[in-house]
């Protein structure tokens, strides 16, 4: 029952270790998770196979990083020329890809588009920040296409690859969806007014009883449940969680600042290296080998579809090309669409292996070369 769980979660523990042990080796550990569990799946080693265990663990992970996606999304920042210039900017990302989608696949095109039109939030804010570029006009402006991509993405995919209905009544389905996610904002912050149950909270954060996290637990879980129940994708449900949040969670008064580290400890120290070591394991690698010439031409495509949109931004070259390389980062988004697609009859093996393939080459290559484009940018900057 867990012996295909333990070899994950071996190797969801030492990916990061040998990491860190070469530290100049700057390679994210969701490159070397997936790789590992390419090694071990069916197409290679033949160690590990997912069996109920490790897909109920693998779902978790999944639901998990979308909702720390969620959380995120600064809605501060999304607003005025930085809104306006983004959602331009995806709007754009859409029509490159579904011309990219229509030279790569006719029947697929749309599912292909959205695919390409997300970015790795959880790779570029590191990325970011360690050029200095995190709190910076640039920074800022970067972030915001993310999370509009991010957002936008789902919403899509959500709304034209549900297993309800057509778009029109899956849209429905959507709009109810966040009709009630409004109630439950509503609701929350209606109570937060009670100072007999903040005074319970705060007494209870910290204590075996992790009141704080638990709640947030049965928030991602609820509106997990609740999307599946409409027919709608867990994803969305997982990402609404972790927006409400973000909107109940300001905390100005600084009473419980280590929410969102426990948080992260519980997704990215438990759940999320699963989803990602698992879906190496689902990998199709015989149907990449077989047409590997897929790969770059599909890196090519993500490179387009999300790098071009950064020409509306304004910025000086190296920065231009900074941020088109960051946002043309993707990984997560991409594995979460071409599982949906191949689940659906809608994507063959090797297209999902080669999309997959580009999204491993993307967080393995571009963010490294925007660093190496950041170094040398102009002090001047850009307002947002």
């Amino acid at each position: 029952m867990f012996d295909n769980l333990l070899i994950v979660v071996a190797v969801a523990f030492a990916a990061p270790l040998l990491l860190g042990l070469a530290p100049r080796l700057r390679l994210p550990a969701v490159v070397l998770e997936i790789g590992a569990g390419i090694a071990l799946g069916p197409d290679a080693l033949g160690l590990v196979e997912v069996d109920a265990t490790l897909e109920v663990v693998a779902l978790l992970g999944l639901a998990f990083l979308l909702f720390l996606a969620g959380l995120e999304v600064d809605l501060d920042r999304l607003r005025g020329r930085a809104l306006r210039i983004t959602a331009l900017g995806f709007a754009l990302s859409i029509a490159l890809g579904l011309a990219a989608g229509a030279l790569l696949d006719t029947s697929a095109a749309l599912l292909i588009a959205i695919a390409l039109s997300a970015t790795s939030l959880g790779v570029v804010v590191p990325v970011l920040k360690d050029a200095g570029e995190v709190g910076s006009p640039f920074g800022q402006l970067v972030i915001a296409g993310a999370s509009v991509a991010d957002f936008g993405a789902i919403i899509l995919l959500s709304v034209f690859f549900s297993e309800e209905g057509g778009a029109g009544a899956t849209l429905l389905l959507v709009g109810l969806l966040a009709a009630l996610a409004g109630a439950v904002l509503f609701g929350v912050r209606g109570a937060e007014h009670s100072v007999r149950l903040r005074t319970a909270l705060t007494r209870l954060q910290d204590t075996t009883a992790q009141i704080r996290v638990r709640g947030a637990f049965l928030l991602l879980v609820a509106f997990a449940a609740i999307a599946t129940q409409l027919g709608l994708e867990v994803i969305l449900g997982a990402f609404l969680a972790g927006a409400i949040l973000t909107l109940v969670d300001r905390d100005e008064a600084m009473t419980h600042p280590q929410l969102r580290a426990k948080l992260e400890a519980v997704g990215f120290g438990v759940f999320i290296p699963v989803f990602f070591v698992t879906s190496g394991v689902r990998f199709d690698l015989d149907a990449l080998l077989g047409n590997l010439v897929m790969v770059p031409l599909c890196l090519a495509a993500l490179l387009v579809v999300r790098g071009v949109p950064v020409l509306l931004y304004r910025l000086d070259a190296r920065r231009t090309v900074a941020a088109a390389l960051l946002q043309a980062t993707s990984l997560p988004f991409l594995v979460t669409a071409t599982t949906i697609g191949t689940e659906m009859g809608l994507l063959d093996g090797a297209q999902a292996a080669a999309l997959v393939g580009a999204g491993l080459l993307s967080v393995l290559l571009f963010p490294l070369l925007a660093l190496a484009a950041l170094r040398g940018a102009p002090r001047a900057m850009m307002t947002v």
